[in-house]
């Protein structure tokens, strides 16, 4: 049977993509918040992995398409697909839980074959991520993830309900499409911005530490670079929540040591039989997947007896062990550091260039031995940096383009001072001074260069002197 050709495919990758820029320029501040159900700060890291494994599954599907294009590989092959590299992909419990988010949307997509996506098959499919979210957690916490989930899906329904045309027309054009889907998201969204405020009053953790949940906060921008990517616009504007300052909640999960993850495939598994036994080595127990693919997540002392579980039923692979203690203690140190007002992340290559800027206070991001990363990790490095205010020091002609991308990005204010040399990028971060404004009196050599402008996400542009070259 010939495959058909599915635009709607093309517009998946945009979103996707847009989600996950707009989570990578936050990830940051969702792993501030982070405090349940264990205050090791990396709900926003883990979030960020399950979407890079979906991007990483379509360039693959891309690279393996031979004469097809990404919209004639068709939309079952790619959602069953993106749903598996998301459930191996995912690590912790945020990530397990976004990658049944996906699994379920993904499912409803499945299953209505040639449908047009429009806002009512919108509405199924968050619908159904929101039941196989629910479906993955034994005992579900309200204020979490989940339940923004499920009140947005219901925000959705609600709207479709009062709607005079909810679906569209065969001949609709992809700009049509675009906004309708644009608008009853972002409808949703403001559901979902609410139910993350109202989080603390649903859990008790979150009430005790001042802080919203991680999870909750996450999805919503998550929604928030869907938004953006169909409207070809900034994304609407999301409330900041102060990050959580040390206050080392005790509550279930932080007696034990090690966030364990793992995937096994076999032939004949049972995720209700795992759960039990993986329950008398640790907590916070997710096995979640098919009878050919599981994704494990438990919280226990004995990494080594959980996968030793799985011996005789598969082969164990994605073996990811994190020690909790250790997180924790390092989310507190960098809660506990005085901010800065502005930091400079300098692309360098080579341990001896990375300590040399280091010891003059920058923050150094490896770029390999071509000095080229990708917008992603300047981003990344962007929201590492403990500071409201950023210099980016490209270093390299080459590295200023991506750069420049990923100020336009940051919700942080950005400047990118286009440093073409090493040598010259450390003058820039010698001479900066982390507690003033960036754009108070930077020096400027006597003579000067054409200027170099970033845009940052609130749309300021910041005009720079390219005087460092």
């Amino acid at each position: 049977m010939p495959l058909v050709s599915e635009p709607s495919l093309a517009r998946f990758r945009k979103v996707v993509e847009g989600a996950l820029a707009e989570l990578e320029a936050r990830r940051q501040e969702v792993n501030d918040l982070n405090v349940f159900p264990v205050a090791d700060g990396d709900t926003g890291d883990n979030m960020v992995l399950t979407l890079r494994a979906v991007v990483s599954e379509l360039d693959r599907l891309e690279s393996q398409r031979g004469d097809r294009s990404l919209d004639d590989i068709g939309r079952d092959e790619i959602v069953d697909s993106v749903a598996r590299a998301a459930l191996l992909g995912a690590r912790g419990n945020s990530g397990v839980i976004l990658s049944q988010l996906i699994r379920g949307a993904a499912e409803e997509l499945i299953s209505r074959p040639g449908e047009l996506v429009d806002p009512v098959l919108i509405g199924a499919a968050m619908a159904r991520a929101a039941e196989r979210a629910y479906g993955s957690v034994r005992d579900p916490a309200e204020g979490t993830m989940l339940t923004v989930a499920r009140e947005m899906s219901g925000r959705i329904v609600s709207d479709l309900a009062h709607m005079p045309i909810p679906r569209l027309a065969p001949d609709a054009s992809d700009d049509e499409q675009d906004r309708m889907l644009a608008d009853i998201l972002e409808a949703a969204l403001d559901t979902g911005q609410n139910s993350v405020k109202r989080g603390p009053e649903l859990l008790p953790i979150l009430r005790e530490s001042g802080v919203v949940d991680a999870g909750g906060y996450g999805v919503t921008i998550i929604f928030a670079g869907i938004v953006a990517a169909l409207r070809g616009a900034d994304p609407p504007p999301l409330e900041h929540h102060v990050p959580a300052r040390p206050s080392h909640p005790q509550h279930e999960s932080s007696s034990y040591r090690y966030c364990t993850n793992f995937a096994v495939t076999g032939s004949s598994l049972d995720p209700n039989r795992y759960a039990r036994e993986l329950e008398d080595l640790g907590d916070s127990v997710l096995v979640v997947g098919d009878r050919i693919t599981l994704k494990v997540h438990v919280h226990t002392d004995t990494p080594e007896r959980a996968t030793a579980l799985f011996d005789e039923e598969g082969e164990v692979s994605h073996l990811d062990v994190a020690d909790m203690h250790e997180q924790v203690a390092q989310r507190s140190a960098r809660l506990e550091q005085p901010v800065r007002r502005c930091a400079a992340v300098a692309v360098v290559t080579g341990e001896g260039m990375r300590e040399l800027f280091e010891s003059v206070g920058a923050f150094a991001l490896e770029g390999g031995a071509t000095l080229n990363p990708s917008t992603y990790e300047l981003l990344a490095g962007i929201h590492e940096a403990p500071a409201e205010e950023v210099v980016v020091l490209p270093n390299s002609p080459n590295v200023l383009m991506a750069a420049e991308r990923a100020a336009e990005l940051s919700e942080k204010d950005v400047r990118v001072v286009p440093s073409r040399s090493m040598q010259a990028g450390l003058a820039a971060a010698v001479a900066l001074d982390p507690t003033r404004s960036c754009s108070d009196k930077w020096p400027r050599p006597a003579r000067s260069w054409p200027s170099t402008t970033a845009r940052s996400r609130s749309g300021r542009r910041h005009r720079w002197p390219a005087t460092c070259g």
